[in-house]
């Protein structure tokens, strides 16, 4: 049984999240822990955490299939120690809470150097990450590194930038990427071709571990090949297209490894990208 879900929403509460998830024929899920786009957030009441955590157990769901988005402001990368520092609360806050739920996979975009470089971005990237964990070991996390569209001074583009940030992490053995397909589309990660996919496959494994690859977005995209756009698009309806996602996910390891929907639209919408991937691409 493949591993796939999609990007749950939390307004109606956090517990409710599982049930939902098997509403629109998923096993795994993906949420926030408050608003992305602001930086407060606040600790759950007990109540909510006891709730969800009785209901992924009662519906089975495993740890490897759940996880936590980080919110959009966080830049680990930025030379503006300001910034930087309500960056590394927030990012702080939100693996706590994570914790608090049981949830053991963090995702978090690596960020930008706002034009100081990327060795500079990716040393900033990896002294964050150790910082943390000095105070926090014993919290049962593994952090995601997401590839994004190679733009502007974003870092994280390619496999090798990727795995700069984990070789230079005193704290590497606790970190691993989740794979999104429309960032890596626009950054030139050709999916609907069998050897760019077979070269996406050998990046991951030279620069980083085929081992670290523990989550994939599925998301098609709006915008063509090496585009860097970032704007994503349902299954099928993009520049990927159904027979990119055949080629994708005819390799192994990638239909092996949870994958989680971003496309647009609500549960309804999911539900049916879902059933699109079961049926018309894996007609399984």
């Amino acid at each position: 049984m493949i591993k796939i879900g999609a990007h749950m929403q939390i307004s109606g509460g956090i517990e409710n999240v599982p049930e939902n998830t098997l509403n629109i024929g998923a096993n795994s899920f993906q949420v926030f822990v408050h608003s992305p786009r602001t930086w407060s957030v606040k600790e759950p009441d007990k109540e909510s955490v006891e709730k969800f955590i009785k209901n992924v157990s009662g519906l089975n769901f495993k740890k490897e299939n759940m996880l936590v988005h980080s919110g959009y402001l966080i830049n680990l990368a930025s030379p503006k120690e300001e910034s930087w520092e309500k960056s590394f609360t927030l990012f702080s806050e939100e693996i706590k809470i994570a914790c608090m739920y049981g949830i053991k996979y963090y995702n978090f975009h690596p960020g930008s150097h706002l034009g100081e470089g990327k060795e500079y971005g990716s040393d900033k990237i990896a002294r964050s990450i150790d910082l943390f964990f000095k105070d926090n070991e014993d919290k049962d996390i593994f952090l995601l590194l997401e590839n994004v569209a190679s733009k502007g001074n974003t870092i994280g583009g390619t496999m090798s930038e990727l795995g700069e940030i984990i070789k230079k992490s005193s704290f590497g053995d606790r970190v691993g990427i989740t794979y999104d397909t429309c960032h890596g589309f626009d950054s030139g990660y050709d999916i609907r071709d069998r050897e760019d996919t077979e070269r996406l496959l050998s990046e991951i494994d030279k620069y980083i571990g085929i081992d670290k690859l523990k989550m994939i977005h599925l998301n098609d995209s709006k915008f063509d090949l090496s585009a860097g756009k970032d704007r994503h698009e349902f299954i099928g309806k993009g520049f990927i297209g159904d027979s990119g996602f055949r080629n994708f996910l005819s390799f192994d390891k990638f239909l092996n490894t949870t994958m989680i929907l971003e496309t647009p639209g609500d549960d309804d919408a999911h539900s049916e990208d879902i059933r699109h991937i079961k049926e018309d691409i894996l007609k399984c």
